[in-house]
């Protein structure tokens, strides 16, 4: 293992269920060759969340020390750092987005109906999401055991650490007041775009990733085989090499 005074630094931004917990075989991953900064989504509160999240990033690099660090997002969590390396180009040093929707994507209007009643639907919301994973589980873990042991690990996580349904919906609500595609099309960070196979996500449409291309100049595009939306989690030593390669690479920020 690289010793940790070489380590590049990483933060990782998780997705929308929030809790960094729920990340850790990627955080495992990527401690092979970085310093894994996180945090939970749930760590700020109040009016404005993603400006919220910019200074909670920053208070977390200031605190390990770090003047820049590449910003990795998770799902909704590459709005997160988008957001941040719009905002903070100056501490930004590559971008990195995994699954995530575009900024003018909108989520479906069953999830809007879950997202109203957050505590009543988020059993139902579970379920849907079970039923949205099971191909692409099928597909990234051929054979039962494998299957059996990432369900029982994601499972635990999510017992242990349980996603709070009215911060989802209070997310949601920010996502919808906040003009995103205004602030992603100023990233001038070294950006790359992660995504698993057209079939197989069925949680955010890979078109939807894709637009980030046109977003942001420059940007390429890596797709994690045998994967969909949880290629992170499912595969999660291919995605570090993904992002590892990518950061290693050092390529310069564009001028704005």
């Amino acid at each position: 293992m690289t010793p940790q005074s070489s380590k590049t630094p990483i933060v990782l931004v998780p997705g929308i269920q929030g809790r960094w917990e729920w990340m850790r075989p990627a955080i495992r991953a990527l401690e092979h060759q970085h310093q894994v900064i996180t945090f939970s989504l749930g760590d700020v509160s109040g009016p404005d969340l993603f400006d919220g999240w910019t200074s909670r990033i920053d208070h977390l690099l200031d605190t390990a020390g770090h003047r820049t660090a590449a910003v990795v997002g998770l799902s909704f969590g590459g709005l997160v750092a988008a957001w941040y390396a719009a905002r903070r180009p100056e501490r930004t040093s590559q971008l990195v987005v995994v699954a995530s929707p575009s900024p003018g994507w909108r989520i479906d209007d069953q999830s809007a109906r879950y997202a109203r009643n957050p505590r009543l639907s988020f059993p139902l919301f579970a379920m849907r999401a079970v039923r949205r994973l099971a191909p692409e589980l099928s597909a990234a873990m051929p054979g039962l055991g494998p299957k059996i042991r990432f369900g029982a690990g994601y499972a635990a996580r999510a017992i242990r650490y349980p996603a709070s349904p009215r911060q989802m919906a209070d997310v949601v609500d920010e996502w919808k007041r906040t003009d995103l595609t205004a602030m992603v099309n100023r990233v001038t960070a070294p950006t790359l775009v992660v995504t698993g196979e057209h079939n197989l996500d069925l949680v955010v449409p890979v078109s939807s990733t894709l637009e980030y291309l046109t977003l942001i100049p420059g940007a390429t595009h890596a797709q994690l085989a045998g994967t969909g939306h949880l290629g992170f989690l499912s595969k999660p030593s291919e995605f570090a090499t993904l992002v590892s390669d990518f950061i290693a690479r050092g390529e310069a920020p564009r001028m704005s």
